[in-house]
Order: structure tokens, then sequence, then C-alpha cells
């Protein structure tokens, strides 16, 4: 009599690569009994580019979730086990309680047949390393242990007692180490409330504040509810925002480029008055093709591909490392998103090859797919050249950042009915503000300045699309 050979599977947090080396799990689409098949999505979570479901890449009934909904999680760690059918054959040796011990050894047997891939990213060749420095306290090795494990971060007063006092270095990134230096706390005395011990920027700021905090036992309930709970409260307190995931993200990028690229923007006002009507008429007659959608942002696009083609050493990055400046072979156009989740940056891949039909059926489905919240971290990597729409937000222009690795980000303002001389009369015009910041390493002030005339040139007069080719 023959019987079914059943292994147990760790799936383990994939490797989404762009340097992240950790996610936040959303939302569980299983639970411990289901049967799964191979492609399966088995749960979504959050990175810090966006959010991503997971398929799992394998038959079989899953036996534990490692970790519940709202926690984050290292690449490399397993999130679920999963018991798997293998071939006819003696007995099982091992039945559900190996698990825990064969952990560590399924770093090295499992991923070599077949790893789950991220929208957007190809299989993973290598093994996490980055945080290797933490495997003798990895939360998966009993299925129970995480759901204790995983509210240490909210409640602040239970780490005191949970964290072994040692001799050891104390576990903290090199910019928390940073901080710490620069407001003169001690890591020693910093009690960690992070992951595995690990000691966060904020636990440094408590170290580092004033010590009224003492009757905090009752305010720290009181703060944590608002976190849980979407309304703020009546009773007039603070309410604290956990900043992670694609704001986090996003936060750091805008530090990093603020401090790092001589930012230097420029101003011009346009007659957008061709520009509107030629999209009046677009959107009437179907031209573009059906379902196509046509707005303002499409013009301007192709207004700046233009310019681009026209000046194309302002599609550059600076390469620090190397002290050389690299002129992209192609535009990856960026469209600034504002999400529910923060700002993301998709861009277009190509645009510039594209023709104005091509281009306005990538910026739909762009758009459509950030709302949706389903931007793969692929659609975010590799941008050369940024548009902002703030005009969306009812205002004229602003100064904006540039999205890391780029030298130029366009923002396009509020489109408004302005008196302007026009043939020598003043008369009621449609008329934009156009801002473009560049990076003034690699694009001194009149490469700007040529790129913005020509892309303001062409909305003020769109049959330069035709003529300029």
């Amino acid at each position: 009599m023959t019987t079914e050979v059943r292994s147990l599977r760790e799936f383990k947090m994939p490797d989404v690569g762009e340097g992240l080396t950790e996610a936040e799990i959303l939302k569980w689409y299983v639970q411990p009994g289901d049967t799964v098949t191979d492609g399966q999505v088995v749960c979504e979570v959050e990175t810090a580019k966006a959010a991503v479901e997971l398929p799992i890449p394998y038959n079989g009934v899953v036996e534990a979730l490692h970790f519940p909904e709202g926690t984050t999680v290292d690449v490399g760690t397993a999130i679920i086990a999963v018991a798997v059918a293998g071939a006819p054959g003696e007995a099982p040796a091992a039945p559900a309680t190996a698990p825990v011990a064969p952990a560590p050894a399924a770093e090295e047997a499992e991923p070599a047949k077949r790893e789950p891939v991220l929208v957007g990213y190809g299989p993973r060749t290598g093994t996490a390393q980055r945080r290797a420095r933490r495997t003798t306290a990895a939360a998966p090795a009993a299925p129970v242990a995480p759901a204790a494990a995983a509210p240490a971060p909210v409640a602040p007063a239970a780490p005191v007692a949970a964290v072994p006092v040692t001799g050891e270095r104390p576990l903290a990134k090199p910019p928390v180490r940073k901080l710490a230096k620069d407001l003169g706390v001690d890591l020693a005395t910093v009690v960690p409330t992070g992951k595995d011990g690990v000691i966060t920027r904020e636990d440094v700021h408590a170290a580092a504040a004033p010590a009224p905090a003492l009757p905090a036992p009752v305010a720290a309930a009181v703060e944590a509810a608002p976190v849980e709970a979407a309304p703020p409260p009546a009773t007039g307190l603070d309410v604290r925002i956990p900043v992670k995931g694609v704001r986090k993200a996003t936060a750091q990028a805008m530090v990093a480029s603020a401090f790092t690229a001589p930012h230097v923007t420029e101003f011009v006002q346009v007659d957008v008055t061709r520009t509107m009507k030629l999209v009046r008429e677009l959107k009437e007659s179907g031209e573009l093709g059906p379902g196509v959608r046509v707005s303002p942002l499409l013009l301007v696009a192709k207004a700046l591909l233009t310019a681009v083609r026209r000046y194309p050493e302002i599609n550059a990055a600076w390469d620090e490392a190397n002290q050389e400046i690299v002129v992209k072979g192609q535009v990856n156009l960026g469209i600034a998103a504002a999400t529910p989740r923060g700002l993301i940056v998709p861009n277009i891949k190509n645009a510039g090859a594209l023709t104005l039909p091509a281009l306005a059926t990538e910026l739909g489905a762009l758009i459509d797919t950030a709302r949706q919240g389903k931007t793969s971290p692929a659609a975010m990597s590799g941008g050369t050249v940024t548009i902002t729409n703030v005009g969306v937000f009812g205002v004229d222009t602003g100064t904006p950042i540039l999205n890391p690795g780029e030298a130029a980000i366009l923002a396009f303002g509020q489109v408004r009915e302005l008196p302007w001389v026009h043939k020598g009369r003043v008369v009621p015009r449609l008329v934009t503000t156009l801002a473009l910041s560049f990076d003034h390493r690699l694009v001194d002030g009149e490469l700007g300045s040529k790129v913005l005339a020509d892309t303001a040139a062409v909305l003020e007069k769109p049959k330069k699309l035709i003529t300029w080719g």
C-alpha cells in the first residue's frame, strides 16, 4: 500500500530588488487549512514602493501563517508554511512538527527550484544576505510566537521587560546610529521597539526627549488608539501616524534629493489656448482611438518629450561613484501620482519613441493602475525625467524636487483665463505656468532654459509637434 509523502515548504518574503529589504503584510487571502495552487495569490504586501500581491509557487495545504497582518517582515524570512504533497512512497518521516528545527536549513535547500516573482521582476538567483545578523531571532520558527512579537512596536512599555540586557553592540541601522551620535544619545541606554530588538529613529528621539513622559502608560494607550481608528480623538490629543511603506520611501528620497542635487527652478507663463482647443477637438473626434483618454497632461507630456529630443543632454543622471554624467539612451517619462498610500512616480518606458495615440494609451493605463494601487516596483524604476501635474489641485505652480537619479522635473500648473496681449490687444486667454527644476551639477542655466522654452513653445503653438518632427 502506497502512502503520499507530504513535506512542509516555507514560502519566504521574496526579494523585490531596487535595494528594498523589507515589506509589510497588508492582507492575507488564505488561512491555515486552506488548499492553495501554484500561482494563487496568498497575500498582499506593501514595500517602500508599491503594494504587491504575492503568488504561492506550489500546490498544497496552508499549515501556518507566521505573521499577522500589519507586520513588517525582512526579505528572505518565511511568512507562510505549506504542506506539499510528494510522490507516492514510504510513509512520511517528518510530520508537521518538523518545520521548527529545519527552518534555518530550508534557507539553503528550498530556493534552488523556484521562488515567487513580484510583478515586474524576474526570479532571484541569489539569497538574501543583508539581514544575516538577525537569523538567530527569526520569528517564523513557531507559528504562535510571532503573534506576541508583532505588537511590540505599538506598545512602548512592553520592550522594557522583553529585551535582555547584554554586552552586545546595540542593533541599529547606520542612519539611526548617526542620529544618535548627533543627538548625543548612547545607543546602549536606548530601549529598542523595532523588530528583533532593532533600535529605530523613534527610539532615539524618545531617549533624547526631556523626561515628562513618565505618566505615559495612560497617554500611550490613548495615543495608540487613533492609529487603529480613522477618526481623530475628540479630546484634542496629538495623533501619531506611523511613517512606513510608500510614504517612508518618498520622505527618504525627497530628503536625499534635496540635499544631494543642487536644485535650480525656472518658471514661464504660456498661452495654452491653442493646446486646450486641440485637446477638445481630439476628445470630440476620437481620432486617437476608441476609449483613449485625452487630457492637457497628454499634450504637456508630448511637448516635454519634444524638447528632450531636441536637447537630449537633459535626459541624464549624475554618477557620483565614477564622476561621470550618464546621458540616457531612452526617455522613461515619470508621472507623479498622489495615491492613498503616498506619492509614487511610475514611468512610461521609452516614451520618447511613442506616437501621440500610443502615449495617450500608456498614460491612461499608468494613471488607472496607480489609482487602483497596483503599480509594480518595475514601473517605478528607471525613470529619467518627470512631470508633476500640480494644476489639478488648483495651484499655479511650485518648485518640484527632483526624483532621485533624474536631472529634471516639470511642474504643470492650473490653466486659468487671464488677460493676455494677443495680436496687439489685451484679450482673455487660457494661460498656465510651467516650472522646471533641474540638477545644476549636469544641467546649466542655458540647457534648462532651452528645454523649458521649447516645452512652452509647443504648448503655445501645437503645430510645432509637426514642424519640429
